[in-house]
């Protein structure tokens, strides 16, 4: 099922609350397999190509923000709250890369930030089902910001 149909709609509804109150003033929604109104305050964005995955969906996304940093939040990571987002969200804001993303218990998750200079950069690595895991993967410069005391960051998807 389109993960922003899971728990009818409730995730969805959820992960723009997390973001506009962790600080995103434009929070963007990409949709593909499944067309749906998003809750304000947000905004959406349709990725035509939606099957060739989560490359699809970051192009469409970015593609359409104006913003200094976007932050980069899955549907299905239910228990993040804001104070993860606040918490990587200024961790990114005040290092020198501009790249953050959280950690729980020491294992990469989400929300993962990324300053716009780097847009172009991460936009040329992408490919199929792959976020910006390689991209960050061949950084040195991200900030990994330890959430567990706020979340577990569990994907709904892994078991």
């Amino acid at each position: 099922m389109p993960k922003v149909l899971a728990a009818q709609g409730e995730w969805l509804t959820s992960a723009v609350a997390v973001l506009h109150d962790g600080g995103c003033d434009d929070v963007i929604v990409v949709l593909g397999a499944a067309i749906v109104d998003v809750p304000a305050p947000a905004r959406a964005v349709v990725a035509s190509d939606w099957s060739d995955g989560l490359s699809a969906s970051l192009r469409a996304g970015l593609s359409v923000a104006d913003a200094d940093f976007a932050v980069l939040h899955t549907v299905d990571t239910p228990d993040v709250g804001a104070d993860v987002v606040r918490r990587v969200l200024a961790a990114a804001q005040s290092s020198s890369s501009g790249l953050a993303r959280a950690v729980y218990d020491g294992v990469p998750g989400h929300p993962v930030v990324v300053a716009h200079q780097y847009w172009a950069e991460l936009l040329d690595g992408l490919h199929g089902d792959e976020g910006a895991r390689r991209f960050l993967a061949a950084r040195s410069d991200v900030i990994e910001v330890e959430c567990a005391d706020l979340a577990t960051g569990r994907d709904i998807d892994v078991r």
